[in-house]
């Protein structure tokens, strides 16, 4: 039986791989000591996520709770089993969370990368190893483009190069990263490396907001699963900066899961895709409250902080063609309503 390898399995994106390749045959083996509930507090603990695929899945769903910077450990766990396939999506995932911890911010996010490429590497070169990477690596400039203020939303004027969503040709020089976009930025160029240098199976998918009922949501990561439980259980929501009128494309972590398994089918060493709803999902800050407020029935509770998070973005919409071009059979299969309709129903944990 063909083995995958996921680590960060108790999250949105992890959770959702695995289901995704037991459902194809294979035996899943996951990796995840629920350093989000360390990040963020309780309410953003992966256990619950967890527990669920061991009861779904059982013995088709291996878990391991070890962190990805013990070298000794991982190591242990790729002596154990072949792996055909490795979905690295562990991470510290907040920008502002960064700059309370930089050392445990870079080593989770780049150190821990590095120890998963070099069992990778020793172990099983066959194999094709995918990294969950961000949109963070592009920094603030994607803030230079010259939006338009719209009634709900800050726009690109249609006839700009970028109306269609920013693409991997961006610059990631010289621009405000966080330190979060910054360790992030470390680990992709070292997926890409490893493609590279030493011609093995690896690909990067730079990330926008990524969505769905499997998000343990908190206020410093998971938008839209967040603004849902605030909205259901009363809690005040709060708006930073841009009058709200920021804009995300939202991808759902089935189409996210999809790329992945495409890109499995047929890897491009080292190769590089921006992964976001596009111009297919897309959605600001304010137009979100509304929608949700009517699919809920019920009114936000929010408050406006003027002060922008540091390294935010104005407006960030994915140009998912280079992968479209790759792999012309995948498509999306959410767009914005879907993913918001089933986070109402199943996932505002």
């Amino acid at each position: 039986m063909k083995t995958i390898l996921v680590t960060g399995s108790g999250g949105l994106i992890g959770s959702e791989a695995v289901k995704f390749f037991v459902e194809r045959g294979y035996q899943a083996v996951g990796i995840d000591n629920d350093m989000r509930g360390y990040f963020f507090g309780p309410e953003a603990s992966t256990e619950w996520n967890r527990k669920n695929l061991e009861v779904l899945l059982k013995d088709k769903y291996i878990h391991y709770n070890a962190d990805i910077r013990d070298n000794d450990a991982i190591a242990a766990i790729f002596r154990e089993h072949s792996f055909e396939l490795i979905i690295h999506t562990a991470a510290q995932p907040s920008h502002d969370w960064a700059a309370k911890e930089p050392f445990t911010d870079f080593t989770v996010n780049a150190n821990g990368t590095l120890v998963l490429l070099e069992n990778f590497r020793a172990f099983c070169p066959e194999a094709t190893f995918i990294f969950t990477s961000t949109n963070k690596v592009y920094g603030d400039r994607p803030n230079h483009l010259p939006f338009l203020e719209l009634e709900t939303r800050y726009e690109l004027p249609r006839e700009n190069p970028c109306f269609n969503g920013i693409d991997e040709a961006m610059s990631i020089d010289d621009c405000l990263h966080s330190l979060f976009g910054a360790s992030k930025l470390a680990a992709d160029i070292m997926v890409q490396e490893y493609g590279k240098y030493f011609g093995l199976n690896t690909g990067v998918f730079r990330a926008g907001c990524l969505s769905g009922p499997g998000h343990s949501a908190t206020q410093l990561h998971g938008f839209l699963a967040y603004l849902v439980k605030c909205i259901v259980t009363g809690k005040k929501y709060t708006v930073f900066g841009y009058k709200g009128k920021q804009v995300r494309d939202n991808m759902h972590s089935f189409d996210l899961v999809n790329m992945f398994w495409y890109f499995h089918q047929k890897p491009r060493r080292g190769e590089v895709y921006n992964a976001g709803g596009a111009r297919h999902s897309n959605i600001s800050v304010l137009e979100a409250i509304t929608k949700l407020e009517k699919l809920l029935n019920k009114k936000a509770v929010y408050e406006y902080n003027e002060t922008n998070r540091i390294g935010d973005h104005i407006w960030y919409i994915s140009d998912v063609s280079k992968f479209k071009a790759h792999y012309p059979e995948w498509d999306f299969t959410y767009n914005i309503d879907k993913i918001m309709e089933e986070i109402c129903i199943h996932g505002h944990k």
